[in-house]
């Protein structure tokens, strides 16, 4: 059954801080399985857990209890955000610079400040301002402050209400002293500035996943029963439709091949260029380019079961997921806003009550500083201080910090076929000390062929030959190492009872002249189960496991009859990945299934020192050898090509998956290499580190900022209008940075 989605809109969530508030409310709720919110739409998609039906009504109470409206969204065409509108934040600019433009040039170039009739011109403007501009600001207030919480919206509405209201007082009662309109109104029209590039941020974010999902076209090609050729809508496909494929076309769809062959262009999804070779068998993807030849297929995914769609909503997953170290942000925010304004409460005492002690310590400072600006009063220079204390100290610049960088991190590297589920993940790239590697699938090409059989001197006679007995007993299992069994010998023998051990081998019966005989095919330990080694199989061994293959041993009623060796090649620029970590400072380790001598002699290819490699390893032995190295205080990352491997990419810290487009939704990783090659996994732990290092700077950046900010603002360094400007501008350097991860350097690849 797939897990079913419900999507609320929220009016009130108008900030990141909203956004996870909304998040945190949701995921609460039992059988929420995720919860996505889109500021720039308010919008939240909640996804239920499979099996579970949704209850739209404990959400939207969930929500109520939180202090926040919200209704069931009707499903609708999804509409684009325009560029401009960037979550309505497009407004509130051309309102708030329509109205604070004439006030700033009837104030500093033609010194109207003080002047009554100007007063009362900038009185309309300002309320229009605040009217119009700060609703939304009232909004979020009024929301988090009948949920009994706080937020950036607090103390924007604080400090320019405080100016508002304190220049309506002036006006009205006939003091003939600076009227502060101007700066009220700049407080709001500079921060909406800042909501502006946030949202477009997010807005270009999504735009790029949009953009995935328009690669795959909006028609195709459906065969019919007789031949002909019909062109339909993707929309009215059903999975078992037959489609044909011609040269340059994009796949509408994930697809099987049941004829033809050609080439086909899947950097859309794996991020690699070179072009992949299909043929009957074959699985294509949705967006991706058929290249040369016609191509029959068979469509087996539609909408969002597709890889195209997996993907895109992990890396919307990743997006809105939230990493351990923004826990230190979210407590400090939960705090930060009493605490402000309790400073700003103080501020005012101070200079309201002792006006000639607070200028004479600005003074002091100002030898070292600069000149600050000092109200005609001290009842001015009360509001005028705590005013641009409460906007120096708004938190939205800790609120992006680590929001910010994931979503650039998750993005570069989705780009590059590499999908971080969360932020978890990229937290745990930042602690990893050892790397284990997988064998088959993983460090080989994972396409073995027998390369050798010795059959046993007295092989009975009144059975098939091993090539058709393993053959017929290889082709029931999906395993690597049967596949290829099965592919040399084809062969239709009439077996029964068939078991597969995991990490073992394959089990079944046939019955010869009466009589049931028992067949295995597996690794000889377990065939022979502790008896002896038969002399004639040593030279054989001996020879194949030092040439680096694996040998499966055939036996019939508890005795061996019949070995196949078989090679795996190493994946391309396997060795020089391998040195690249080793250069990084990592201990590398090998886990594999296969004989001691098999795996030294792979080792040895790949520079692996022989206390590191772990053989005869099944599925679970993985899992307790992480445990083991996790005991001795390692923090292991575990690469696998998802085989068998779940149990210990599940254990270990950091669950690398060298997987393929169609198993996107592997939920035992934390990385997803969509390109079978070894190779990006330096550049995912190196772009995966990036990404924590950006977000650790843009947490200290937040942090210094507020700390440094606040004594100036108190002391009177800072005017409210140059308050607003350096938050914005805090909020401007945390996006750059964050955006430096887009333009990470890439891998070379020869």
């Amino acid at each position: 059954m797939n897990r079913l989605t419900t999507t609320l809109k929220v009016p009130g969530m108008t900030c990141g801080n909203c956004a996870r508030h909304v998040g945190d409310a949701l995921r609460g709720i039992s059988g929420v399985a995720s919860a996505e919110c889109f500021v720039e739409m308010r919008s939240v998609k909640v996804e239920w857990t499979k099996g579970v039906l949704p209850d739209e009504s404990r959400l939207l109470s969930t929500l109520k209890e939180a202090g926040y409206s919200s209704i069931v969204a009707q499903a609708t065409a999804a509409q684009k955000p325009s560029w401009f509108d960037a979550g309505g934040w497009g407004v509130n600019i051309i309102v708030g610079v329509a109205a604070t433009l004439p006030m700033l040039i009837a104030e500093w170039f033609l010194g109207l400040g003080a002047d009554r009739r100007y007063s009362i011109v900038a009185f309309g403007l300002a309320t229009v301002v605040q009217v119009v501009c700060g609703f939304r600001f009232y909004q979020g207030a009024w929301i988090q402050l009948r949920s009994g919480n706080s937020n950036m919206d607090t103390l924007v509405c604080l400090g320019s209400t405080a100016a508002y209201l304190f220049s309506v007082w002036g006006l009205f009662a006939g003091w003939h002293g600076h009227s502060y309109f101007m700066d009220g109104a700049v407080i709001i029209t500079l921060i909406s500035i800042g909501h502006f590039l946030e949202a477009r941020v997010s807005i270009r974010a999504e735009s790029s996943l949009r953009a995935l999902l328009n690669l795959a076209p909006d028609r195709a090609r459906r065969l019919g029963a007789g031949g002909e050729e019909t062109e339909v809508l993707v929309s009215q496909l059903n999975t078992g439709d037959l489609l044909v494929l011609r040269a340059g076309d994009r796949v509408p769809t994930d697809s099987e091949v049941l004829e033809g062959h050609s080439m086909v262009n899947e950097a859309t999804l794996t991020g690699e260029a070179l072009p992949v070779e299909k043929s009957a068998g074959s699985k294509v993807f949705g967006g991706t380019i058929n290249e040369s030849g016609r191509l029959v297929v068979r469509v087996i995914a539609l909408g969002e079961e597709t890889a195209l769609a997996q993907i895109i909503q992990i890396v919307r997953r990743a997006q809105s997921s939230r990493a351990h170290i923004q826990r230190l942000g979210d407590r400090i925010s939960n705090v930060f806003v009493p605490v402000v304004i309790a400073i700003a409460l103080f501020t005012a005492f101070w200079w309201g009550f002792f006006h000639h002690q607070a200028r004479a310590v600005s003074e002091f400072f100002a030898v070292f500083l600069w000149a600050p600006h000092f109200p005609e009063s001290a009842l001015a220079s009360a509001v005028y201080h705590s005013i641009a204390v409460l906007i120096i100290a708004c938190p939205c610049a800790m609120g992006l910090a680590t929001p910010i960088a994931i979503m650039a991190g998750t993005n570069a590297a989705a780009r590059r076929g590499i999908l971080i589920r969360d932020g978890v993940a990229l937290e745990k790239s930042g602690r990893i000390t050892t790397i284990l590697f997988d064998k088959t699938g993983t460090l080989t090409q994972g396409k073995l062929v027998v390369s050798g059989i010795r059959v046993s001197p007295d092989y009975p006679k009144n059975i098939p030959t091993a090539e058709h007995l393993a053959g017929a007993i290889a082709r029931n299992s999906n395993h690597p190492l049967s596949k290829a069994v099965a592919a040399h010998s084809k062969t239709n023998l009439d077996l029964h009872q068939f078991q597969e051990t995991r990490g073992s081998g394959l089990t079944a019966f046939f019955k010869n002249e009466n009589q049931n005989h028992e067949v295995r095919l597996g690794s000889i330990e377990w065939i022979l189960e502790s008896q002896p080694f038969p002399d004639w199989m040593t030279p054989f061994l001996q020879e194949h496991t030092s040439r680096g293959a694996t040998v499966l041993a055939l036996g019939v009623d508890g005795r061996v009859i019949a070995l196949f060796a078989l090679m795996d090649a190493l994946k391309p620029r396997a060795v020089e990945t391998l040195l690249e970590l080793t250069k990084a400072s990592y201990p590398l380790h090998l886990v594999t299934g296969d004989h001691p001598q098999t795996a030294l002699a792979l080792a040895a290819q790949l520079g692996i020192p022989p206390h590191c490699i772990h053989a005869r390893m099944r599925p679970e032995g993985k899992a307790e050898l992480i445990v083991k190295l996790q005991v001795q205080g390692e923090r292991v990352a575990f690469v696998g090509d998802g085989c068998n491997d779940a149990p210990a990419l599940e254990q270990s810290d950091l669950g690398i998956a060298i997987t393929h487009a169609s198993d996107a939704a592997k939920e035992s990783a934390d990385i997803l290499l969509l390109n079978s090659d070894i190779e990006t996994i330096p550049e995912a732990l190196r772009l995966a580190q990036a990404t924590l290092r950006t977000i650790k700077q843009n947490l200290f950046w937040a942090f210094f900022y507020n700390a440094a900010a606040i004594p100036l603002a108190m002391l009177g360094f800072l005017s409210p209008m140059l308050s607003a400007v350096a938050m914005g501008l805090s909020d401007l350097i945390i996006i750059a940075n964050a955006l430096r991860l887009r333009s990470t350097k890439r891998t070379s690849k020869r």
